[in-house]
């Protein structure tokens, strides 16, 4: 094990990323079982707006007026939906939205949080949606700053 990197006992930041998609929501069982199991661990919740549709709603911004109030609203609703009540008491859930390249985004974001473990489902969305985030979570394996938890859609 790397000096720098602390022992499995010692993480204190978990960043699960995710996309919305059930690989995702399996992925999000094995980060709070990771926090359950360190006490005082904090679960940072990642969601990256793809840059191809931030580039779409930057356009519809100034066209439709508080759109990005919406989507942010939607992005809320599915975090409150899907995992804020799956959050057990004694584990802190942090929620970050950031909007760009999905792998950069997500693999700076691990740099500047310091974050222990990442965990991330291994393909998101079907179909072009899948090649994408097996893409995205290849480059993540291959460049991240902390060990990384891939987990495959188990349901």
């Amino acid at each position: 094990m790397n000096a720098s990197q602390p022992s499995p006992q010692q993480c204190k930041r978990i960043l699960f990323c995710t996309d919305f998609s059930p690989t995702a929501d399996c992925a999000f069982d094995f980060a709070l079982d990771a926090a359950i199991h360190r006490p005082g661990c904090e679960v940072i919740l990642l969601h990256v707006i793809p840059e191809p549709e931030a580039q779409f709603w930057k356009t519809y911004i100034y066209e439709v007026e508080g759109i990005d109030a919406k989507a942010r609203r939607d992005v809320d609703a599915k975090i409150a939906e899907n995992y804020l009540p799956r959050t057990p008491e004694g584990v802190t859930l942090r929620v970050e939205i950031r909007i760009g390249r999905v792998s950069d985004e997500i693999l700076q974001f691990a740099r500047d949080n310091q974050v222990d473990l990442l965990v991330i489902g291994r393909h998101g969305h079907s179909g072009l949606g899948e090649r994408l985030f097996g893409a995205v979570t290849d480059r993540i394996v291959r460049k991240a700053p902390c060990p990384v938890l891939v987990v495959p859609n188990l349901t």
